[in-house]
């Protein structure tokens, strides 16, 4: 048997394989999770820390309690402002609260909106016959502020099948708790300074939307009050089919026999001010509970599996454009999308509060229409059909984009720039009995905006590094069992730079960084009989300037926490 037949056994057991057996149900109660992971225990795990909060006085506002989620339909939930926690806050932190029965299910989107604005994306973890996990997330949504000052109807869409489908039995019933904590203003914690207007992409029911191609966009139109100052994209764009693991993918040509997808191996959101370059967000590869072994991911989840960052587009030098009370079209493409990705967005919107009208324009933007990656291709294929050699795939952009604004204080100049870079590079052997990828990507990211005043001058700097490599090998012993080998090493650093007048006034970084090998034996038939080297490591640093520091480290063998603790420092900035 061919490794092409092989490996089209092997994908879809390698998602199931591992859970083998049913046990009855009963109906979960949501009940808060500690973030400290438990040694020893066979549930979801992480360093990531909570969000901090400051310590004034807050008011928690239950969103939905033990809600079920056994089918496609979105449930609806209503919102209202705390009145014992008037605004303006300190902070306002999303909390959830995730348990999915035991059994079988598969990984699932999950994304939570109000007013259609985003407040949650992520994925749900998956169970197996014996453990039902349940998991804790916490996002800052202090920037949604403006959201949450009126009342609101939302959405919880985490779309799941529990029945039978395809002669298999789906029993995995996910449900949820989720809330919002809102912390007063204080002398010690004063007020943030947050955005006055929300408008979501889309601005309609049902959330994120799917696109498919590179054509294909998601468009809002805006009409904004004519004293615009700043404003920023929120962008989230979520790999699904085709492109879920779109890392893996090759050139067209070459799809076919290397067993892969195709439109290469990168991926880009680009978006658009009116049809004009504004702006481009790198794609992170985000791999869910589900993705390429499910047992690498239990009890640690891969980076930010169950609750996604958003990457923020600076478009503020667009501010002038935007400030003369016309209307005017966002919108987001994934470059070389191929059936699909799902995106969505927030456009945060400060105004003047000085001015009732601004007036500006573009100075300059040599920001392209679209990328110019370079492909270079090494496959050999030999007489007896084994294939052997390397793709590499590389991109870079470099680009300023620089806008004035007539302001209450003055004209501002604001200049975004930015260099981007991408390198994917994908290793092949190919045989009769065994299937060979191995790839290592890397993304770079450096982002300045520079903001021009008649009496001060603003830098801020970003800075965003994602690596990440797999290996992956499949093939059949002498005895024709199966067997299955993946090693991930993924993470996601960035840091930040405030200042003023040439002098940093703010920095922080932050880094999260997960390991994890397993492999699966199976039976001639692909029937799963046992896991050998299983084992994950997670690391989560973050410091500040003002001397904040977290350092944690989570270990799994077997599938269960074996150690857990603080790591031996904190970088300093």
């Amino acid at each position: 048997m061919r490794v092409r037949s092989l490996r089209a056994r092997l994908q879809p057991v390698t998602q199931l394989a591992v859970i083998v057996c049913f046990i009855p149900f009963a109906h979960a109660q949501v009940l808060p999770v500690s973030p400290e992971p438990v040694v020893g225990s066979p549930n979801i795990a992480s360093a990531d820390p909570p969000v901090p909060r400051p310590p004034t006085t807050h008011c928690s506002v239950p969103l939905f309690r033990n809600e079920e989620f056994s089918d496609s339909n979105i449930k609806t939930f209503t919102y209202k402002p705390p009145a014992a926690c008037p605004g303006p806050w300190a902070k306002v932190v999303f909390t959830a609260d995730f348990t999915v029965s035991e059994g079988r299910q598969y990984d699932r989107n999950a994304a939570f909106y109000l007013g259609h604005a985003n407040i949650y994306y992520g994925t749900t973890a998956e169970p197996s016959a014996n453990v039902s996990p349940s998991w804790h997330v916490e996002r800052d949504v202090t920037d949604l502020s403006a959201i949450f000052k009126t009342a609101q109807s939302g959405e919880a869409n985490i779309g799941n099948f529990v029945g039978v489908h395809g002669g298999v039995t789906y029993n995995g019933i996910i449900y949820a708790n989720a809330s919002l904590d809102f912390y007063k203003a204080s002398p010690s914690a004063p007020a943030a300074t947050v955005p006055d207007i929300v408008v979501p992409l889309p601005d309609s029911d049902g959330g994120a939307v799917p696109v498919n191609t590179s054509a294909d966009q998601l468009t809002q139109t805006v009409q904004l009050p004519r004293n615009v100052e700043r404003l920023y994209l929120d962008v989230i764009a979520q790999s699904q089919s085709r492109d879920e693991f779109w890392y893996f993918c090759a050139p067209n040509q070459l799809a076919k026999k290397l067993f892969t997808c195709g439109n290469t191996a990168f991926r880009e959101v680009e978006v658009t001010l009116d049809g004009q370059p504004a702006g481009v967000a790198p794609v992170y590869p985000w791999i869910f509970s589900g993705g390429i072994d499910p047992d690498l991911w239990r009890p640690i989840p891969a980076v930010q599996t169950l609750s996604f960052k958003p990457y923020r587009v600076d478009l503020s030098p667009f501010a002038g454009l935007l400030s003369d009370g016309a209307e005017h079209t966002v919108a987001l493409r994934v470059f070389n999308a191929n059936r699909y990705f799902f995106a969505a967005a927030n456009l945060l919107v400060f105004t003047d509060h000085n001015s009732k009208a601004n007036s500006g324009g573009i100075l300059s933007n040599t920001l392209s229409e679209e990328p110019v990656p370079a492909v270079k291709e090494n496959v050999v294929t030999a007489s007896n059909e084994d294939v052997k050699g390397d793709v590499t795939i590389t991109a870079k952009r470099t680009y300023e984009i620089t806008g004035f604004l007539n302001t209450s204080h003055g004209r501002v100049e604001t200049s975004v720039s930015g260099d981007v870079s991408f390198r994917n590079l994908q290793r092949y052997s190919i045989n009769s009995v065994t299937y060979r990828q191995d790839v290592t990507q890397l993304t770079n990211v450096s982002q300045k905006t520079t903001v021009r005043s008649p009496f001060m001058i603003q830098q801020t700097e970003r800075y965003f590094e994602f690596p990440l490599t797999v290996s992956y090998l499949q093939g059949a012993n002498a005895d024709g069992t199966l067997f299955v080998t993946t090693n991930v090493d993924q993470a996601h650093n960035a840091r930040r730079i405030e200042g003023r007048n040439n002098s940093t006034i703010f920095a922080e970084s932050a880094e999260n960084h997960v390991i994890s090998s397993d492999t699966v034996n199976l039976d001639a038939a692909g029937k799963f009989l046992s896991n050998t080297g299983r084992a994950s490591w997670q690391e989560v640093k973050a410091s500040d300037s003002m001397g904040g520091c977290f350092d944690k480290i989570i270990q799994a063998s077997a599938g269960l926490v074996s150690a857990a603790g603080n790591g031996s420092s904190c970088f300093l900035l």
